[in-house]
């Protein structure tokens, strides 16, 4: 452990030591107002390669107008100055043995003059500018190799992250959303816009916490922000067809498997008015986009079979696996192997001079197939009468198949001066269908069995889900005085017959001999959710710095269940025989109305908010098939806090204080078994209490501009009163029954501090980045509390280079350590490390040819016996470039050369601890033709 955290802070220190090193160089000089002779003060200096103009680090004056560039080795530089209002000024210069200090003294900036009649200006802007709460990136300073997408760009730029499965994360937090031009880009989905966009559109890119439209809107920051990149598109673009297009085909080792991938893209921009058709197929586990539009879960895990935990929460550790061009969250990798079907359109356009329209719509079809071995340990008390540790090996092949529809729209309309509104529909409708096998088999430590189980399950579903937000905005003539309505709707309806048939056995525990049981049923489920929000806010202005904000809110949340189940009747050979305990039909409301205001003050430099709101909640349970009713009032009183410092306008703290009330769900609510495994048989909880949260985050960004150094920092505590937890009773043969029950004494601790620096004469970017968790957990197993403790520290560092027009790399490695407690079996306490290395590197070769090579090195440890593998997963492309603009590319795909992919992964929670390997995608070969479109100024 000690070598590694010595090995990275090595890495850390290795660029930082080496500029050190021999002769250094520097350069100063002083910016003045050419007309009133005044010095210029926060004026950008950007220091660019004397050889290719790239970017390499960005300073500002400080009040006497003065700059100073150190630590700069033997070389030609240019020195870019910009200031608003003046007329840009570039000058040259060496650093040599014989000249290591260059000082031009005084430098004269003249004021930006303009004609009326016209004007014509071409100024050159810096790599980066900081426009109050804005970081904004000139995205013709961050080179890219030839035909690369958004996605490639975001990744040279500094404190930006991008996980292969597309998974953005800028100054340690990830990015839900990415806006073109200011507007949404087929929805929600951040990949449309990174994945299927070239980057060599794009003028800027902005990144920022945006708020939630009626915080915008009426100035009281409510603490909800939600980091944003905003790409700003140049405007010679912004007027022809562009895209990107692509058809491949192979095979695997054996040449059994067929393999194939196709993509099309096309965009027409018009200024205004956006057209963009996406369409793509392949089994390689690549997806451009968010598969889920909001539809039935499936897979592993889902329908109350595979690897799923049961009330209470869990956590994945580790989440580890092969990747082929796309994985599942974050840096994690596919444990499974998908078949991609989708495409849809997008357009956007102006109604009139007082609307604007943006909608969407998009089709997919997936289909998921997993085949997995899992051997998961239960925790149970020590000597009790009931239990004894259980080992849990479990064999599951699923295939799902997946298709989903989706629509978006969003309108803005300005009713008058003073008057708006913004209408955000989404619609989406799904069909699933599983097939699954499961072999379960439960014994002791030392290998005596005690159960097992195969079970079949097949299901068909569809549904439908929506969501609406309203937003009505009003202005008053009194500057800050603002009225708003937000609406808010969102509606679930699913329904799935299934059928479900097993065979159950239990061993004697002195014959060993095995007593069968068959389960043969059919289940027919249909659930219906809807939840209805109405916000009312209106802020007075009490002085030019404080604010006062009058809020009302209604929550309505109906939801309703009914489960059928009928089992197999031998004589008449139909499934007609009614299983009344395990059916059901259940709803339940959970209604609340809130009161509330909130005082705000902001000053240049801090910003404070405090408030408070009472709820008062009404819970009704309502149990149809025994026709009982359960009405239970809560009246509660949730404070709200907020604390924002900008030391100066890229340096800021941010504390939050936010209390809230979370129903239980109706699946939680119904009493009635779900024996869909029957080895693990699920029960509602009628009684169950709403959870109570007190939540506090603390974040610090810093980006310095002069030395090119960022640091980022997060911390959050959630502390949760009558948290719904599992109480969970084992068999002695090892069949355990859950039910959710309310517990106290949880609360969780998450903290990421992430360090980055540019260094510039390697034209590197270097990140560290550590993160560290600590949850206790409250359950109950076999009538007995149980009390877990969940801790994880990981450290991480990469290096990422700069493209120079032949190489591009980037090195990242990672050490995990984690450790499980359990207050009723510390023989199952346990502790295992993960390590990783991923490196990516592009390179030009002569004569049009490319070459991208890709390695993921695992190393896992402390796993259970077959569990810790180490592996290492390498990709290799190699392509020619035809036609005048390199727009035409063969590529061969070599996928897997070591035919060494695997998925590991371990789940930890309050009653188990679990590892499970997956069969995934192994080597096969791909050869594609990509043609890149590109016609602008028609």
């Amino acid at each position: 452990m000690r070598q590694l955290l010595f090995g990275l802070l090595l890495l850390w220190t290795l660029p930082l030591a080496a500029q050190k090193t021999g002769q250094r160089g520097q350069v100063t000089g002083m910016l003045l107002d050419s007309a009133s002779g005044k010095p210029l003060r926060e004026a950008t200096v950007s220091l660019l390669s004397g050889r290719d103009s790239s970017y390499l680090s960005l300073h500002l004056t400080d009040g006497d107008g003065r700059f100073q560039i150190r630590n700069l080795g033997e070389g030609s530089y240019r020195l870019l100055i910009t200031y608003v209002g003046f007329q840009n000024i570039s000058r040259r210069f060496n650093i040599s043995a014989d000249k290591l200090t260059v000082d031009f003294e005084k430098l004269l900036l003249q004021p930006q003059a303009q004609t009326l009649n016209e004007v014509n200006i071409v100024q050159e802007r810096a790599p980066i500018t900081v426009k109050e709460d804005t970081l904004e990136f000139n995205a013709g300073s961050f080179k890219t190799k030839p035909n690369a997408a958004v996605e490639d760009l975001l990744k040279k730029l500094p404190g930006m992250e991008v996980a292969r499965d597309g998974t953005i994360r800028a100054q340690g937090q990830q990015v839900n959303r990415v806006l073109v031009d200011g507007k949404p880009f087929f929805g929600d989905d951040p990949k449309m816009a990174t994945r299927n966009l070239p980057a060599d559109i794009v003028d800027k890119v902005q990144l920022y916490d945006q708020q939630s439209d009626q915080a915008a809107f009426s100035g009281m920051d409510d603490g909800n922000r939600e980091k944003t990149i905003n790409i700003t598109t140049k405007r010679d673009k912004r007027k022809g067809y562009f895209g990107r297009n692509s058809l491949g085909a192979g095979v695997d080792e054996d040449g059994n498997d067929p393999r194939y991938a196709g993509n099309i893209s096309l965009n027409r921009f018009n200024n205004g008015r956006q057209i963009s058709l996406i369409g793509q197929g392949n089994n390689i586990n690549q997806q451009n986009f968010s598969p889920d539009g909001g539809g039935m879960g499936f897979g592993s895990g889902g329908m109350g079979f595979g690897n799923g935990g049961t009330g209470g929460g869990g956590m994945v550790i580790v989440d580890q696996g092969g990747r082929a061009g796309g994985s599942q969250g974050n840096n994690s990798q596919p444990s499974n192997i998908v078949e991609t079907l989708g495409g849809g359109l997008n357009y956007r356009d102006g109604i009139g001079k007082r609307a604007e329209i943006a909608t969407s719509y998009f089709a997919n079809r997936t289909t998921t197939t997993t085949e997995q071995q899992s051997r998961r340990e239960n925790i149970v008390p020590a000597g009790s009468a009931e239990g004894r540790a259980f080992i849990n090996d479990q064999s599951l092949y699923n295939r799902a198949q997946a298709t989903n529809h989706r629509l978006n729209l969003r309108l803005d309309w300005k009713l008058d001066s003073l008057t708006s509104l913004r209408f955000t529909p989404n619609l989406s409708w799904n069909g699933t269908g599983i097939r699954s096998l499961t072999d379960q088999r439960i014994s002791t430590p030392t290998g005596q069995p005690l159960s097992s189980n195969e079970t079949r399950y097949h299901s068909d579903g569809n549904g439908m889900n929506g969501f609406s937000n309203l937003l009505l905005m009003r202005k008053f003539r009194r500057e800050g005085r603002t009225f708003s309505v937000n609406l808010t709707t969102a509606l679930s309806n699913q329904s799935t017959l299934g059928l479900n048939q097993a065979t159950n056995r239990t061993y004697g525990p002195d014959t060993g001999i095995p007593r069968s049981t068959l389960l043969n049923q059919q289940i027919d489920q249909d659930n219906y959710f809807m939840n209805n929000n109405l916000t009312l806010s209106y802020t007075e202005p009490l002085s030019m710095s404080k604010k006062l904000e009058f809020r009302y809110g209604y929550s309505g949340n109906r939801s309703r269940s009914a489960r059928e189940v009928n089992d197999f009747d031998e004589t008449t050979g139909l499934y007609d025989d009614y299983n009344l305990p395990l059916s059901n039909r259940f709803s339940s409301q959970f209604t609340t109305h809130r009161l509330g205001m909130t005082l705000q003050t902001r000053r240049l430099r801090y910003t404070y908010g405090l408030g408070f709101d009472v709820q008062q909640a009404q819970l009704r349970a309502d149990n149809r098939s025994v026709d009982t009713v359960l009405n239970r009032p809560f009246t509660n009183l949730l404070p709200t806090a907020m604390f924002t410092y900008n030391w100066t306008r890229n340096r800021t703290l941010r504390l939050n204080y936010r209390t809230r009330i979370n129903a239980p769900s109706v699946s939680q609510l119904q009493p009635v078994a779900d024996n869909t495994n029957p080895l693990n048989i699920r029960l509602g909880n009628p009684g169950l209490r709403p959870e109570f949260y007190n939540t506090v985050t603390m974040s610090y960004n810093a980006f310095s501009t002069t030395n090119n150094r960022s640091i980022f920092g997060f911390l959050n505590l959630n502390q949760v009163a009558n948290r719904i937890a599992s109480a969970t009773t084992f068999s002695q043969t090892g069949a355990q029954t859950t039910q959710p029950v309310n517990t106290d004494g949880y609360y969780s601790l998450n903290g990421f501090l992430s360090l980055g620096r540019r260094v510039s004469p390697w034209k590197l970017n270097v990140s560290l980045n550590t993160n560290a968790a600590l949850t206790r957990g409250v359950s109950f197993v076999n009538r007995q509390q149980n009390v877990s403790w969940n801790r994880t520290i990981g450290q991480g560092v990469s290096l990422a280079s700069n493209f120079n027009g032949k190489i591009d790399f980037s090195v990242a490695g990672n050490l995990s350590y984690q450790t499980a407690d359990f207050s009723l079996q510390a023989s199952q306490n346990t502790e295992f490390f993960t390590k990783s290395l991923d490196i990516d590197v592009f390179y030009q070769l002569p004569g049009g040819f490319t070459l991208t090579t890709d390695l993921l090195y695992l190393n896992n440890t402390g796993r259970s016996a077959g569990f810790n593998q180490n592996y290492a997963l390498l990709n290799a492309a190699l392509s020619k470039q035809f036609f005048r603009n390199k727009n035409g590319e063969l590529r061969l795909q070599a996928f897997d050369l070591l035919n060494q992919n695997r998925s590991i992964q371990r789940n930890v929670t309050e009653t188990y601890v679990e590892d499970v390997q997956s069969r995934v995608l192994r080597r096969y070969f791909l050869l594609s033709f990509v043609y890149n479109l590109r016609k602008f100024g028609v």
